[in-house]
């Protein structure tokens, strides 16, 4: 089961600015070693079939790139806060996870009180946005 199935195939929000970037990372990905990655296709499906809003417009309750959220855990019940970050900036260690991770793609677009499902080496984690502290639109931050 995916995001989208998850959250009752609603569509997500990404900004122009973020997709620009996203778009970029893509075509450059392809010539590393997440060429033909299931990751990037992941990201390039969820680009698809996202709604484009302008930076100033997206809602201040959607999860956008550099956005700090907070998750939680369906079945562990455990908080986990990450930045959502492209790859050179990814430390998970500072809580800092790349877009092109499962969670990271499957998190992009989500709203709070949304719920998704992401592979990680254990099998599948099943985490509900709870809140976004930060997120770069709504402190007017559109060109981080």
């Amino acid at each position: 089961m995916d995001k989208v199935n998850i959250m009752s195939n609603k569509s997500i929000q990404i900004t122009e600015f973020d997709l620009r970037r996203l778009i970029k990372l893509l075509r450059e990905a392809e010539h590393t070693d997440y060429r033909g990655s299931e990751y990037l296709d992941k990201l390039r499906a969820e680009l698809d079939c996202a709604q484009i809003v302008p930076s100033q417009a997206v809602s201040q309750e959607v999860v956008t790139m550099n956005s700090t959220v907070v998750v939680l855990d369906s079945i562990t019940r455990e908080e986990e806060t990450y930045t959502l970050v492209f790859p050179e900036y990814a430390d998970i260690g500072q809580g800092k996870i790349s877009i092109l991770a499962p969670v990271g793609t499957a998190m992009l677009g989500c709203k709070v009180g949304d719920s998704f499902e992401s592979k990680v080496p254990a099998g599948k984690r099943r985490l509900k946005v709870k809140q976004i502290i930060y997120q770069p639109e709504a402190a007017g931050d559109y060109h981080l």
